[in-house]
């Protein structure tokens, strides 16, 4: 049985007099694996190189399917991966409606949307509760109804792999506690792998199962929430 998530990446990035560099390494069992570590180590850029938003040297494996193997000359496009991402701010088109957002997530180019897609884009409205906000503009939307657009559209294509970076940091603590409870029964009732990036400790208690700690100079490896608290407190 192959695990829910194999990775192995190798991160560079360059900027006038600094040079990053960062190897990845890790597989998870568990269906919601987070990703812990201090600012600046690669969290967010490890993201993009799953979705194919980056290049970057390695393999990508889903539940035995290989979105990438550098090996083997294989590297599926951003749009052939399959991948939900929510971005940590949430990344909304602002010249489009929460319903054309949303449908963004089933749009493919140039084909007119079919019926299923359609019935697809009600299904999420009618789930994150975004029925009477469709013809709203996302400028006109709280922090709250933000997210659950940015969550509708990611999930509205059904990817095989869904990614959050930082999905609550740009929340109010009461907010982000309610919000919190919400996504941890989304994410019990989807059943798919969830990649989460996040800072806060709370967050990984109640969304994840499995912890992947990436420190500067260390390899990462897989630490179960379950079994070992400490795992979820920051240094």
């Amino acid at each position: 049985m192959p695990p829910v998530l194999d990775i192995q990446l190798h991160l560079q990035a360059h900027a006038p007099g600094r040079h990053f560099s960062l190897g990845v390494a890790f597989s998870s069992p568990s269906l919601r694996t987070a990703l812990l570590g201090p600012s600046g180590v690669g969290k967010s850029m490890t993201l993009q190189a799953v979705a194919g938003l980056i290049e970057a040297p390695g393999h990508v494996q889903v539940q035995g399917q290989v979105l990438q193997d550098s090996q083997r000359g294989l590297r599926l496009s951003a749009r052939e991966r399959g991948v939900g991402y929510v971005f940590q701010d949430y990344a909304l088109f602002p010249h489009m409606t929460v319903r054309q957002n949303v449908a963004f997530g089933v749009r493919r180019p140039g084909q007119p949307r079919s019926p299923q897609a359609e019935d697809r884009v009600k299904e999420m409205l009618a789930r994150f509760q975004l029925e009477e906000l469709a013809q709203a503009w996302p400028r006109h939307l709280s922090g709250g109804q933000r997210q659950r657009v940015a969550l509708a559209r990611a999930l509205a294509a059904q990817p095989r792999l869904l990614l959050l970076d930082e999905p609550l940091s740009a929340l109010d603590t009461e907010l982000r506690g309610r919000l919190r409870d919400e996504l941890q029964s989304l994410l019990e009732q989807i059943r798919i792998p969830v990649l989460l990036v996040t800072h806060d400790p709370q967050d990984v208690a109640q969304l994840a199962q499995t912890v992947i700690r990436l420190r500067p100079g260390e390899a990462a490896r897989p630490e179960s929430v379950a079994e070992q608290p400490a795992a979820v407190r920051l240094a």
